[in-house]
């Protein structure tokens, strides 16, 4: 089930709250018991391991040959 990160404009605090995507606009009570909240924006970070490219081996920006 996806978090959401909201933050209650009455008393500042800023609270999570795993629930479902169809649910994710509805109003949240932050942990103090406030009702006014708002869902912040979140950006998520993914790491992995790619294999770096390889030079000469085509493809490039725009399929190759093009940039050179």
């Amino acid at each position: 089930m996806p978090r959401y990160e909201y933050r209650c404009r009455s008393c500042g605090d800023t609270f999570e709250l795993s629930r479902p995507m169809a649910e994710s606009a509805a109003p949240a009570t932050c942990p103090a018991g406030h009702e006014d909240s708002v869902k912040l924006l979140s950006t998520v970070a993914v790491a992995g391991t790619a294999p770096a490219p390889t030079q000469g081996a085509g493809g490039g920006c725009c399929g190759g040959g093009c940039c050179g």
